[in-house]
């Protein structure tokens, strides 16, 4: 029932309402999807008072630099993403780069992008890695080189999403290395979701030791702590 396909006009039907449109998202249900407040920490992209680093970033300063998120993780926006990753709902990306293009706004000159990597089993059984396709969008918009061969991810553990937080990190430590030098270049590394931000970490860690100077994250969704609401619209 998700399946949606462009009609010989162009348009197709939004994933939510089923309105006509000319995307995968009308503008009503795209305004309405979850927000994160205004005021987040540059680094992590948690709420924060006055858009300063947070405490906990402050105390155990992560490897990546910055964080640009589009929306915050809750529903509805949760199911489709959901669809998007595991069940080829790619209709949606056009949708989902747009949304993270306006929120990665205008960052300080960018060299290469990244999109997360799928171990090769997980990338045989699902046929395709839902990161690449947003990195790919984004960095066609943005006129950016794209390299989704720089980074290889070896271990094949349990998914980050079956684990509870404080053991993604150790899940994740050593996943990765790199077919390349990054010497003196800022990276920007997509994702869909940011949830502990213990994968994303991982990443940017193994990035700087290639010899990146600054790595940040743009990703879909981040994950709110239990006790923070997302904004409504």
């Amino acid at each position: 029932m998700f399946s949606r396909l462009f009609s010989l006009t162009g348009t197709q039907d939004c994933y939510f309402c089923g309105a006509t449109c000319n995307a995968s998202l009308c503008d009503g249900c795209s305004a309405a999807l979850p927000r994160l407040p205004a005021a987040r920490c540059p680094c992590c992209a948690l709420p924060a008072p006055e858009s300063r680093r947070c405490g906990r970033c402050l105390s155990e300063e992560p490897h990546y630099d910055t964080t640009a998120a589009a929306l915050a993780y809750g529903y509805p926006l949760d199911a489709a993403i959901q669809a998007f990753k595991y069940r080829n709902a790619l209709g949606l990306t056009r949708s989902f780069v747009a949304l993270m293009d306006q929120a990665i706004g205008q960052p300080p000159r960018i060299d290469l992008v990244i999109p997360t990597p799928l171990s090769q089993p997980h990338l045989a059984e699902r046929g395709y890695n839902q990161a690449h396709e947003l990195a790919r969008g984004i960095a066609q918009r943005r006129r950016l080189p794209l390299d989704a061969q720089a980074l290889i991810r070896h271990q094949q553990g349990p998914a980050q999403a079956q684990l509870p937080w404080k053991e993604r990190a150790k899940n994740i430590r050593g996943a990765f290395s790199t077919a390349r030098r990054f010497d003196s270049l800022h990276v920007a590394v997509v994702d869909d979701v940011m949830t502990t931000g213990a994968t994303l970490n991982e990443m940017a860690k193994t990035l700087k030791k290639a010899g990146a100077a600054q790595v940040s994250n743009w990703v879909l969704a981040r994950t709110l702590p239990a006790v923070m609401n997302p904004v409504k619209a």
